[in-house]
């Protein structure tokens, strides 16, 4: 980890004054993900509002200084050396009901939360996410799905903040949304686009057919995935199939490495029982990867994102890539 007292640089000491927020260092982010699993912050700031988002990462941008967006810590696995540069909390939660059935929602906002408001109001669209966890920005970002329903399905536009442009809007078409996947989070250099709030549209419906779906959808989740502390889906589906299904017909239900094991209710599942590391995490994806490629022929692709300080830079031969930057997750 580097020297933190190179951070806050001119520009964000400006931002982070305007909006009077404190700047934390050195602070461990396992108890900011739902896996508990994650290295220290060389700094951390908490923002809880779109503008200050903006103005905060623009004036790290501004000092060369390299920004993570963490929202709710899902999808993502952060090293356990830590992450460099300036990790943003976004807590920046602001709703709003529109006419005609668009909802408004800032990055921040978690996503079973929004589902639940939506349906109480009767409008439809998003309950296929009441049990999906982590934020609107890493939603759009990863065009999070479930129950046959995804991000793509309802979303008419973001805003966002665009290296070298400033705040934009795009329409949902020129985010390239593909399964579990979009235009920001293939973006080719960093520093990536951060999104700062999304405009869904949603239609019409009686509430309680919505919250009676909803339900049906909360029970389906309890009785097919574990609960504990997880990342989430650790690999996406290849075409035609099911990752947990492969890993399961492997007979990798059980397996571990140090702290970490994988669901003996759902193979795409790794649980972490209490001291696993993100070392044991990436040890048993390349294992499952090695094993589910030997007996089935298919290379199974990370869902989950890696962030942070690896020894390795590259991907490793189980093709367990690591990234610099999330954002929103």
């Amino acid at each position: 980890m580097s020297d933190s007292r190179a951070i806050p640089g001119k520009a964000l000491a400006a931002a982070l004054q305007r909006w009077g927020l404190p700047l934390y260092r050195d602070v461990p982010l396992a108890r900011f993900t739902t896996s508990r699993i994650g290295g220290p912050a060389e700094a951390l700031v908490m923002v809880e509002d779109v503008q200050a988002l903006a103005d905060v990462v623009q004036g790290a941008w501004a000092d060369g200084i390299p920004v993570t967006l963490l929202g709710g810590g899902s999808n993502v696995l952060i090293a356990d050396r830590g992450v460099r540069g300036l990790v943003v909390l976004n807590r920046a939660r602001a709703l709003r009901f529109e006419a005609d059935g668009r909802v408004w929602a800032a990055s921040g906002v978690l996503l079973p939360t929004l589902a639940r408001l939506c349906a109480e109001r009767g409008w439809s669209g998003l309950e296929w996410a009441i049990g999906v966890p982590g934020t609107v920005g890493g939603a759009v970002v990863g065009n999070a799905g479930a129950h046959g329903g995804d991000i793509a399905s309802c979303l008419e536009s973001v805003e966002l903040l665009v290296p070298e442009e400033g705040i934009v809007i795009w329409g949902v078409g020129q985010l390239a949304l593909g399964y579990r996947t979009s235009r920001l989070k293939t973006w080719p250099a960093a520093p990536r686009p951060v999104v700062l709030a999304a405009r869904f549209l949603l239609r019409p419906e009686d509430p309680e057919a919505i919250l009676e779906r909803m339900a049906a959808f909360n029970a389906y989740r309890r009785r097919t995935q574990p609960g504990g502390a997880s990342i989430g889906s650790m690999f996406r589906n290849p075409p035609g199939d099911y990752a947990g299904r492969l890993i399961e017909a492997a007979g990798l239900k059980g397996a571990r490495r140090g702290g970490i094991v994988i669901s003996t209710l759902h193979a795409n599942f790794f649980i972490n029982e209490g001291n696993g590391t993100a070392a044991d995490v990436r040890a048993l994806m390349m294992e499952v990867q090695r094993c589910v490629q030997e007996r089935f022929g298919v290379l199974l692709e990370p869902e989950i994102e890696f962030v942070g300080e690896w020894e390795d830079e590259a991907a490793d031969s189980g093709g367990c890539a690591v990234r610099g930057e999330i954002r929103g997750a």
